[in-house]
């Protein structure tokens, strides 16, 4: 069985990101990037498929400028076996993205198609559900479990009651959440031998895709600060100050 996996390059969690001062865009000029957490979920749980021996091959692609190379090539030494980078000259939107990677997946033809649900910057999670409409295939989005039985895939997933588990047949697409492993620790010397790995590159206007932007992006802003809270001294005094917001009874 075959896997690719799509990774995305974006702010390091732990950096608080900056408005530009006239307000149209984050500024990630000098910033720290890294691989977007989700997605680091679903390069691993692909490598544990494969070190269980259910998975033959693990394919990692990015879509972006050369400087997704970085991702990539972390990636790479977590275990992953092939690198492909999809350059794009513009910022690629969702629906681009979906269609450049049903592009890929019917040039690498995968068993398995593995992403992480979201990603940190745009927190738009439609990547995945739009690449499943796309192919056709089955999907199971927010993953938090993920077992291969013959040609099927259960994926359990987190719903508003509970949880609740699927059977996809694949090909199928499955979205991955943070709760499906703890990524492993990627060492110094694989990080190093990455470093000497070929990544494909891929043009993307190769494809023939319409990859304009269908949204644009108006204004960024923080968003307004919460008031402070107050305590109280007592249950009685909660409650006479409940009784008296906007005349609720109780």
């Amino acid at each position: 069985m075959k896997i690719l996996v799509a990774v995305k390059r974006v702010v390091d969690y732990n950096i608080k990101v900056r408005i530009k001062t006239d307000g149209s865009d984050v500024d990630i000029e000098g910033v720290k990037m890294g691989i977007n957490p989700f997605d680091e979920n679903a390069i691993e749980e692909a490598l544990r498929l494969k070190e269980s021996g259910l998975a033959t091959e693990v394919v990692v692609v990015s879509i972006g400028s050369s400087a997704n190379q970085d991702v990539l090539r972390h990636a790479l030494a977590m275990g992953a076996d092939h690198a492909i980078l999809l350059e794009a000259a513009i910022a690629i939107q969702p629906l681009a993205a979906a269609k450049l990677l049903k592009a890929m997946v019917q040039r690498e033809q995968p068993d398995l198609i593995i992403l992480g649900k979201q990603t940190i910057d745009d927190d738009t999670g439609q990547l995945g559900q739009m690449l499943a409409a796309l192919l056709d295939y089955p999907q199971g989005t927010f993953a938090s479990a993920l077992q291969i039985e013959g040609n099927e895939c259960l994926v359990t997933r987190e719903v508003d009651g509970g949880t609740e588990t699927i059977a996809l047949s694949l090909p199928a697409v499955v979205t991955a959440d943070l709760r499906l492993n703890n990524p492993r620790f990627v060492k110094l010397p694989n990080l190093m031998m990455a470093r000497k790995k070929i990544i494909e590159t891929i043009d993307g206007s190769d494809f023939s895709i319409n990859i304009e932007s269908r949204l644009n992006l108006l204004k960024v802003s923080e968003p307004p600060a919460r008031k402070a809270g107050i305590k109280v001294a007592s249950v009685e005094e909660l409650l006479s100050k409940l009784r008296a917001h906007e005349g609720i009874l109780l």
